[in-house]
């Protein structure tokens, strides 16, 4: 089984404003090999939307 790079943990939720910056870091994560878990959970917080995106590292080769 491989585990993740950097030392990095095998589940990671990532957040922020929904802009692009989030969408990189969310693409870079799957390109490092992260799946998606579930779909997104969006918020608005009275100024701008947040987003939050749960990924897991694959446990099966």
């Amino acid at each position: 089984m491989r585990t993740p790079p950097d030392g990095l943990p095998i589940y990671r939720v990532l957040t922020g404003p929904d802009d692009a910056t989030f969408c990189q870091r969310v693409s870079e994560a799957i390109s490092l090999g992260y799946e998606l878990h579930e779909g997104p959970a969006i918020s608005f917080n009275g100024e701008r939307v947040i987003v939050a995106q749960a990924l897991l590292w694959p446990t099966q080769p």
